[in-house]
């Protein structure tokens, strides 16, 4: 398997373990719309996005393998801050319709683009039970949302958003 087969592995909804998280109102109910740009992998693609990650090593330290990337921002996720963790992934500067890849675990991986995640990174993400990878094939860049309230940001990009963060900007 590689990236560019990984469309072959995509499952519905329906199959996905953690679909109670964008599909019912007790969590988060996203819009149909919405809901169809989350693309949950099975089984067979979600071992080889963590094979992936295995063999390139980048976890072998936590958050990330010393000098895997130059550059490592940390954000802290406190009750009440969901604003402001949405502003600091905004300002990871990637383009909304970025492609990006999202491991739970070793069964567990889904497909979207980068502006769902930031939109709706706290229905990805639980802290206290998940350790969540987002990266994309390239990785030149990783996130790990990490069980213990923390958000790690590793790059190898020079430019990083300066903008002031306004929501609106937000394509939905």
């Amino acid at each position: 398997m590689n990236f560019q087969e990984i469309d072959k592995h995509i499952i519905p909804m329906d199959g996905f373990i953690l679909k109670w998280r964008f599909t019912e109102e007790k969590y988060d109910l996203l819009p149909d719309n919405y809901l169809n740009e989350l693309k949950p992998l099975d089984k067979e693609a979600s071992h080889f996005l963590d094979n992936y990650i295995s063999k390139t090593t980048l976890h072998n330290q936590i958050p990330f393998k010393k000098d895997f990337f130059r550059v490592i921002d940390k954000a802290r996720i406190l009750e009440g801050n969901e604003k402001e963790i949405k502003k600091w992934l905004y300002h990871r500067a990637l383009p909304f319709d970025k492609t990006v890849f999202l491991s739970w675990d070793r069964e567990t991986s889904m497909k979207t683009k980068w502006k769902f995640l930031v939109k709706y990174w706290d229905s990805f993400f639980y802290g206290g039970s998940d350790d969540l990878t987002v990266f994309d094939e390239s990785l030149e860049w990783a996130l790990l949302f990490f069980h213990e309230n923390e958000i790690y940001w590793g790059t190898n990009r020079e430019f990083e958003s300066e903008d002031k963060f306004d929501e609106s900007w937000l394509p939905y």
